[in-house]
């Protein structure tokens, strides 16, 4: 079996960006991480461990996605996901400052909806282009659901 190494770089080059952006949101988002630990916290909140795990699955979900329909040959369906992709990937980015950094519970509520939003239209643009791709999206909408839940039960036990 012949490996493809144009395309082992297409998906090298998504894993390290979208890492990179989930890397940095986790470096600065550190430093806010003691004023939520001492932040009320709604019932079915998991053990801290628990995030950068899934953060991590779901951060190489979403690059392995992206390298998927970036490989596509509808060029115009691949640029409008793309674009898509990286405004979903801006908003991931700043949700966490909003929340963590700055404990803006209730605009990193609403910055939360736009961001599950996005991942629904990147779920059907991903699907469009490559099934696999809009599949391997649903565990992230999935968490970023019990997300905004989480997220909605901080903001009202810390008004």
């Amino acid at each position: 079996m012949k490996i493809d190494k144009s395309k082992l770089k297409v998906y090298g080059v998504f894993l390290l960006i979208t890492g990179a952006v989930g890397g940095l949101s986790a470096l600065l988002t550190n430093m806010g991480m003691e004023s939520y630990g001492s932040a009320e916290k709604p019932a079915l909140t998991p053990p801290e461990i628990v995030f950068p795990i899934v953060w991590s699955i779901l951060f190489a979900l979403m690059a392995i996605s992206a390298a998927r329909v970036w490989l596509t040959d509808n060029s115009r369906m691949r640029n409008r996901s793309m674009i898509v992709y990286a405004i979903q990937l801006f908003f991931n980015f700043f949700w966490s400052v909003l929340f963590f950094n700055f404990q803006a519970y209730g605009l990193a509520f609403l910055w939360i909806i736009a961001l599950w939003v996005l991942i629904l239209i990147m779920i059907v643009q991903f699907y469009k282009s490559d099934k696999l791709a809009g599949l391997l999206q649903i565990p992230y909408l999935l968490w970023v659901t019990f997300a905004a839940y989480l997220n909605y039960g901080v903001w009202m036990l810390n008004k």
